[in-house]
């Protein structure tokens, strides 16, 4: 069997023709051309038959037996009736990539699972180049469209760069999954999703799930007025367990006595955790707090009442129970909670949209947590679009394979 023809049959690639091979100081260069001598357009996929030029051009294979494989070709850009001048399009890779589809495909296919600088080492290329072939593999792998079919989706905001830049993240709450994300966390990031999905699938949204963000309560009521908003049951019981704190440091503020300073703000987890969390010491402090700072237990106890609330699933007596703690809370001297009754009432009605749901954005922070893990074990994603094709790449329900060539010897 000839060399060309055995590397021909290794290689794998349809509609593809090894013309030559020789060995440079980085491994093996195959000299390769498409099988059709007519050129085709990279842009429309249109026959071509009127060359401009050619320039030779290498593109990077997977490697075997521990060498790196070149792909080399003379490459023909065309005139094309409708795209004017543009290159060919060729069977092993895509316009613009140095890279072979197998080799990207692989690297996305690492990227899933390890981290960059692993997949970098491992596949010898620079650790923003992984980045860059994530981006194009993600982008030829969404064939469907994932705006399609929406009913209810949750909306949340994703930081990186240590928490000073944001990305908006839309996930699809009935496939669990990321369908759109975009750099910032306004009102009118947002309008840019409503505006790709378009005013008839912005009718077709039942529900959405938010946190208080009046941006993005802005853009939502604006785009999809009939979508029932649900206000997160987590970020509500984040404000509650925050104005506990606030009052809990004021009272520690206003101690004279650096024993009951310290034996007081030790007693910041005891107050923060589920009564069936608590360990026999915590509940004694809690106990002592009970007995001897009424403030404190005070806010405990509408901290702990607010969390039975939200636990109720009949959105009439909740509501009813919701306006007794507004009132509780708005009469309870306790500053942090008369601001948040007065957040509740303002948003009352999509609290009650979660007693009534049941629908959180529990899932959209689960995707956040995965997003965050990616970041980490990434060292850090220093642009929005990187870290939005890592999350499509991971979060998006993006299904890949290593690229196996199956050699068929005659």
């Amino acid at each position: 069997m000839r060399a060309t023809t055995l590397l021909n049959n290794l290689l794998g690639i349809k509609r593809t023709r090894v013309v030559g091979l020789f060995f440079d100081e980085d491994g093996l260069v195959i000299d390769v051309r498409p099988t059709t001598r007519v050129a085709w357009c990279s842009c429309c996929g249109r026959r071509v038959r009127e060359i401009h030029d050619a320039r030779e051009r290498y593109w990077r294979h997977l490697d075997l037996g521990g060498m790196k494989w070149h792909l080399r070709y003379r490459l023909r850009r065309v005139r094309c009736a409708r795209c004017g001048v543009t290159v060919e399009m060729v069977p092993w890779a895509q316009p613009g990539s140095w890279f072979t589809d197998a080799f990207e495909t692989t690297v996305a296919y690492l990227a899933q699972s390890a981290a960059k600088t692993v997949v970098a080492e491992m596949m010898r290329i620079a650790w923003a180049t992984v980045g860059s072939i994530v981006a194009r593999v993600v982008g030829r792998h969404r064939g469907e469209d994932l705006l399609d079919g929406l009913t209810f989706i949750g909306i949340d905001e994703l930081s990186y760069r240590k928490h000073h830049e944001y990305v908006t993240v839309v996930i699809d709450h009935r496939r669990g999954r990321v369908v759109w994300a975009a750099p910032g966390k306004n009102a009118d990031t947002l309008r840019r999703f409503f505006a790709e999905l378009g005013p008839e699938r912005c009718a077709k949204l039942l529900g959405v799930t938010i946190d208080m963000s009046g941006a993005y309560i802005a853009a939502v009521t604006e785009a999809a007025p009939r979508a029932r908003l649900t206000f997160d049951r987590f970020h509500v019981q984040r404000l509650a367990h925050d104005a506990l704190d606030q009052v809990r440091r004021a009272e520690v503020r206003a101690l004279e006595d650096p024993e009951d300073r310290r034996a007081l703000k030790n007693t910041r987890f005891a107050l923060q955790k589920n009564p069936w969390n608590l360990t026999a010491i915590e509940s004694g402090k809690l106990a002592d707090v009970q007995r001897t700072n009424a403030p404190i237990y005070r806010a405990y106890l509408l901290k702990e009442t607010l969390a039975a609330i939200l636990d109720r699933r009949q959105p009439n007596v909740a509501r009813r129970m919701l306006d007794d703690w507004i009132g509780w809370a708005a009469h309870s001297r306790l500053a942090p909670f008369a601001k948040l009754a007065r957040t509740i009432r303002a948003h009352l009605e999509g609290i009650i949209a979660y007693v009534a749901t049941g629908l959180s954005n529990g899932r959209t922070e689960g995707l956040n947590g995965k997003a965050r893990t990616i970041t980490r074990r990434s060292y850090g994603l220093h642009s929005a679009s990187s870290l939005i094709a890592m999350l499509f790449l991971c979060c998006s329900g993006l299904t890949l394979r290593p690229a196996h060539a199956v050699p068929s010897f005659h």
